[in-house]
């Protein structure tokens, strides 16, 4: 996994706690990510592409507009409306007009999106598992614990 290079180790010793943490979970994060993106790879999709898989799966049977799937996106893509069309033309989702509102296309996933995000669900587990194997389960726990107090910081 890809973690803080020599160069950025040196430079942050001279900065503050915060830029050291910052750059730390930005290596974490990166590296966590790469991983995913290989596996992910071989079912030709991307990580953001998984990620519409997944907010629709949690929909249940509910359609979900353009815009509620842009809101629940990890990874905000500035053209959704064009991702969907792809993974349409892969057959991974399935679009309509609303039938009360004929401007309103509702998105859900295809029997193959359904099939494709279920065959996912144990590779991405091995690798989450395989990532964090070094770490103890308290010590994971301590971790997913401060990462939500971090999130919960407000930026000025």
């Amino acid at each position: 996994m890809k973690m803080i290079s020599d160069s950025t180790r040196s430079s942050a010793s001279a900065s503050t706690l915060e830029h050291q943490t910052y750059l730390a979970l930005q290596g974490l994060a990166l590296g966590l990510k790469d991983e995913t993106e290989q596996l992910l790879k071989n079912e030709g999709l991307t990580l953001t592409q998984l990620n519409v898989l997944r907010i629709l799966r949690g929909s249940g049977e509910d359609a979900l507009t353009c815009g509620d799937i842009a809101g629940r996106l990890l990874n905000k893509d500035p053209d959704v409306t064009r991702l969907l069309d792809r993974m349409e033309k892969q057959g991974l989702i399935e679009r309509a007009r609303s039938a009360h509102d004929r401007r309103v296309l509702l998105t859900r996933l295809s029997p193959q999106g359904r099939e494709t995000v279920a065959r996912l669900d144990a590779p991405l587990m091995d690798l989450h598992r395989r990532q964090f194997q070094h770490l103890p389960p308290e010590r994971l726990r301590l971790l997913l614990d401060l990462l939500g107090e971090a999130t919960r910081t407000e930026v000025t």
